[in-house]
Parts: C-alpha cells; structure tokens; sequence
C-alpha cells in the first residue's frame, strides 16, 4: 500500500518514473513558449491553441499516473481487503472528480 504519508513507499509510478519526468520537462517547455509568446505579443488565437495544447498534455500525464494508481495501489489494497479496499477507492473516485473538473 501507499499513500502520501508511508515514508520509502514504492508508488504506482515508479517504474515509469524516468519516462514521466521527461514528459513532464516537455510540459514545462511548452508553457516557457506559453510565456515567450506572450512576451513576444504572439496573436491571441495562437496562444490560445498552445493553452490547449498544454493543457491536453497535462490532462494525458494526470490520466496516465490515475491509470498507474488503480493497477498498483488500487490493487494492493483490494488484495489486503477491509477498510484498505474502501480508502482507496474513494480517494480515486476524489481524483477522477478533481480531474472531471478541470
């Protein structure tokens, strides 16, 4: 199990985490140009499709690291069963509503 306050916890997204750091350097990049363009008084419109580009990408990240939490942690719990089980799947449905708002 997991959870943000186990020290030396192994989280769900360990094995991919090499992989995630540089998606999210790319992310990062995109809203230093997010940045530039408005510096340099890029059209409107234009920066307009870069926030959206910016904002699909962080949308797939976060989608992709949910994705990682109910196959590793999600999962372990089910295993232990009892309460485990019922934390975390009401701290994923929390989630999924944090990111359905957005």
């Amino acid at each position: 199990m997991t959870t943000t306050t186990e020290a030396g916890a192994t989280h769900g997204y360990h094995k991919q985490k090499d992989e995630h750091l540089k998606r999210l350097r790319r992310i990062e990049g995109q809203i230093r140009g997010l940045q530039r363009m408005v510096d340099e008084d890029t059209y409107c419109i234009d920066i307009l499709t870069q926030v959206s580009a910016s904002t699909k990408a962080l949308q797939s990240f976060a989608l992709q690291l949910l994705e990682e939490h109910l196959r590793h942690c999600v999962a372990d719990a089910a295993v232990k069963g009892g309460d485990e089980i019922d934390a975390k799947v009401d701290e994923a449905t929390k989630a999924i509503g944090r990111l359905l708002r957005t």
